[in-house]
């Protein structure tokens, strides 16, 4: 792996990440339009109340992936965790250890901010991505996700 770094987003890669996100619902075959998107996700990141947290993960002096989390309380456990909403790695970038590098970086995150685990979901169909979790030693639990509009 060549040199590479984690750290939170700046405003001015945001544009980025929203191409990162339309690249990320491909990969999961579902629609994304990115109008208004990067206005959006200024407003949730850089605010004295961040809704959302943004990491990505540089690599030879450009973005080659992203994580995005948030914190929630969980009223089983009467405790925060942190849900992970995306985790996008380039293609090209894939394998080479940097998503494991953002896993510990959201680790790293939750541990400072009092989380006291991590919690995200894939599509069933995610293979790779399934087998990449189970390797950062995650455990799955088969449920279904509703949406309401």
């Amino acid at each position: 792996m060549d040199s590479a770094n984690v750290r939170p987003v700046r405003d001015e890669e945001i544009e980025m990440v929203v191409e990162l996100c339309a690249m990320h619902a491909a990969y999961e075959k579902s629609e994304y339009d990115k109008t208004g998107k990067a206005s959006k996700l200024r407003c949730a990141i850089f605010n004295p109340s961040p809704s959302l947290f943004c990491f990505v993960v540089e690599q030879n002096g450009g973005v080659a992936g992203y994580a995005t989390v948030t914190k929630e309380f969980s009223t089983w456990d009467a405790a925060y965790y942190l849900h992970m909403d995306c985790l996008y790695l380039l293609e090209r970038t894939r394998g080479s250890g940097l998503g494991s590098l953002l896993m510990k970086k959201l680790k790293e995150f939750a541990a400072l901010h009092s989380c006291t685990h991590i919690q995200w979901q894939t599509p069933v169909d995610n293979f790779s991505g399934i087998q990449f979790y189970e390797k950062q030693g995650a455990v799955s639990k088969d449920k279904k996700r509703f949406y309401l509009h």
